[in-house]
């Protein structure tokens, strides 16, 4: 009896192969960072890309307890402000933005200190709808493995004001020459402000139109007490 030598592996069967032991490698490396970074300083992926291009990154890491809880609420007074009401994504603002999205796509965004949280320590940045499904699919992730305080925390130490200034103690004493526990309500607002485009808004150095955001950011977080509930460290000393 004459053996058939087994057939050939397609290469269309040998691409789906290596796909899905990529695919699940990379979801090993993401769950193992959530669960180092729910206890260890994780750094940003734009400060990493600054240490691989040899450029200076200044990011001093302070807990959530040494900055200032006015920088706390203006944060949330300015980028999300059901910061305590939601899972890690806000459906219903998610679901507002995609009903008004015209031909060009959606005018505003609708992504939560959370998502950004995503974005800054896990994922590459730039717009991707790619990036944009995995940051959705891991924000209640995270959410649920983190704790409120902690994510706060994270963000508020890995957020960009400025080239290389990251995090608010950096931030505090590049724009201020004080630490991040020492910010007023004005000064607070100001980099609350500015975070949408920290590049071109210096909160050291504001414009007419970032001290008219500044202002709305004041009134907002002046008023925003009860929808922090869940972060009693940035409450207290208000």
């Amino acid at each position: 009896m004459v053996e058939r030598s087994p057939l050939p592996r397609s290469p269309l069967r040998r691409v789906l192969r290596f796909a899905v032991v990529a695919a699940a490698a990379a979801l090993l490396l993401l769950a193992g960072l959530v669960l180092l970074f729910r206890f260890a300083p994780p750094p940003s992926t734009l400060m990493l890309g600054r240490w691989i291009l040899s450029e200076p990154v200044d990011r001093r890491w302070v807990p959530l307890s040494e900055i200032s809880p006015r920088l706390v609420a203006a944060v949330v007074a300015s980028e999300d402000a059901r910061f305590c009401r939601h899972g890690g994504v806000d459906w219903e603002a998610l679901r507002e933005v995609i009903e008004e999205a015209g031909e060009d796509g959606p005018s505003r965004g609708a992504s939560t200190i959370t998502m950004q949280t995503v974005k800054n320590v896990l994922l590459w940045p730039g717009r991707s709808m790619i990036r944009k499904g995995i940051e959705i699919a891991l924000a209640p992730v995270v959410d649920f493995v983190w704790s409120k305080e902690r994510v706060m925390e994270v963000y508020l130490n890995v957020a960009e004001w400025g080239p290389g200034v990251f995090g608010a103690e950096a931030a505090a004493r590049r724009h201020f020459r004080k630490s991040a526990s020492e910010l007023t309500a004005r000064e607070a607002a100001l980099l609350a402000a500015a975070l949408p485009n920290p590049l071109r808004r210096d909160p050291g150095r504001p414009g007419p139109g970032l001290l008219r955001l500044a202002g709305t950011v004041m009134a907002k977080a002046a008023a925003v007490d009860p929808w922090l509930d869940c972060l009693p460290t940035a409450r207290r000393g208000r």
